[in-house]
């Protein structure tokens, strides 16, 4: 459908993929601003350009490259996530449509998020992760013209965004080599590029992705930040 007023939190397609309204400036010349939602990539829009879709109990999409389905028939489970459709916060509450919230702590039916806000069950769908058997899929608006270079891609969206957004290493991070069990830090950082006090040099890439080398902790902030 599509909208002559778009606000803030609907769930919207664009270019075909769907996305999450996070502002609109009315007197902009694409007025409409948004996230894609399997990658967080930002967007704008005008309104005309936009197809509005209200989120259902079984639509499965990815956010931030993991799938998961809304389901209305399932009870939250702390550490879990919800979806909040229908949002109507008390005064001491701050959430609003569409958002996403990784609970803390379960009240009967209720919740309590992290962000320490008490959600009523009626307000909104359990986030179960994985595509489950019969849902609707609404990460495009027509799945039949997605290449299946972009399908392929999508399923390994989760890793890449992870690798992403790893930590990036510092001069002063000290790293365990799990073949021989010493430590060693990171003593200088060109461009991409990290070497470590033995003399190794690896890009972030492959040192985040190397089996040999596990972090430890970081001089700047304390080995209190062992993990």
């Amino acid at each position: 459908m599509k909208l002559l007023q778009v606000r803030k939190g609907q769930f919207v397609y664009f270019n075909n993929e769907l996305h999450k309204v996070y502002s609109v400036k009315p007197l902009a010349k694409k007025s409409v601003l948004m996230y894609r939602i399997k990658d967080m990539e930002q967007f704008e829009s005008k309104a005309e350009d936009v197809t509005f879709y209200k989120p259902k109990h079984m639509d499965s999409f990815m956010l931030m490259g993991t799938r998961y389905t809304l389901r209305e028939d399932l009870e939250a489970e702390q550490g879990g996530y919800i979806f909040i459709s229908k949002p109507d916060p008390d005064y001491t509450d701050h959430y609003a449509l569409n958002e996403f919230e990784r609970v803390e702590l379960v009240e009967g039916r209720d919740v309590i998020t992290t962000r320490q806000n008490t959600v009523k069950a009626k307000e909104f769908f359990v986030m179960a992760p994985g595509q489950e058997p019969g849902s609707n899929d609404i990460a495009y608006y027509d799945k039949s013209k997605v290449p299946a270079e972009q399908l392929e891609k999508d399923a390994g969206l989760e890793e890449e965004l992870k690798e992403k957004n790893a930590i990036k290493p510092s001069i002063g991070d000290v790293y365990l080599n799990l073949e021989n069990g010493a430590t060693t830090m990171v003593v200088a950082i060109e461009q991409d590029v990290a070497t470590m006090g033995t003399g190794d040099k690896m890009t972030f890439s492959q040192l985040y992705k190397a089996d040999n080398w596990s972090f430890l902790y970081s001089l700047n902030s304390g080995a209190d930040e062992l993990v």
